[in-house]
């Protein structure tokens, strides 16, 4: 699933009840301090999106370098979208 800036996998993979995150942040972001930024940014966002996440749920999110320049928002109303279109596909 892919909106803007943003991509997301999603798994169903285990049964404690915790959602789970993981991201994937290419080179194509840029450097090393540029891929960190969109890493602490799409944390920070995921948090607060965290009540539409499925529990027991596996997320790998993905960015691409507009996450990095976007205002917080923008990258979190973006992230919500996505999450909510991942779980209509469900």
């Amino acid at each position: 699933m892919q909106r803007g800036a943003i991509t997301l996998r999603y798994v169903a993979s285990h049964g404690d009840g915790v959602p789970r995150a993981a991201f994937a942040i290419g080179r194509g972001t840029g450097g090393a301090v540029r891929r960190n930024r969109a890493r602490r940014r799409l944390r920070a966002a995921l948090l607060d999106v965290a009540d539409e996440l499925e529990p027991g749920g596996a997320y790998l999110v993905g960015a691409g370098a507009g996450v990095v320049t976007m205002p917080y928002d923008a990258l979190r109303d973006q992230l919500r979208a996505v999450v909510r279109a991942a779980a209509e596909t469900r």
